[in-house]
């Protein structure tokens, strides 16, 4: 089993700035894709930001310029440094991976629980 931990969401002032961190736990072998989603109210979830094992990021065009992606390998962690935030970034802000782990056979998809970031006006 793997487990994804997202923690720093919150509220924060139009203009201001949250790091996301997404922490992957239990019996993994490999990680290759790490990103964000984001689900707001009345709104499909959509990729935020994601990055592979190798390097390669890819940014939603609505927050490039304004956050950045960045991944521990060796800590199976993800973080989202989100700057310049605006009240449209409102969101609960899921955690994704695809992982190789014990019982897995395979790179399987999986989520984390999710975490709230509000920005205000």
């Amino acid at each position: 089993q793997v487990q994804l931990v997202e923690s720093g969401g919150g509220l924060v002032q139009a203009g201001g700035s949250l790091r996301l961190s997404c922490l992957a736990s239990g019996s993994i072998f490999s990680i290759n894709t790490m990103g964000w989603y984001r689900q707001a109210p009345g709104k499909q979830r959509e990729l935020v930001a994601a990055t592979t094992s190798s390097g390669r990021i890819t940014y939603v065009d609505s927050v490039k310029g304004r956050f950045t992606i960045s991944r521990d390998n060796a800590k199976n962690t993800v973080y989202l440094q989100m700057n310049s935030l605006k009240p449209e970034d409102t969101a609960v802000y899921y955690c994704n991976a695809d992982a190789y782990y014990s019982g897995s056979f395979g790179y399987l998809e999986v989520w984390g629980q999710g975490t709230l970031v509000t920005v205000s006006s």
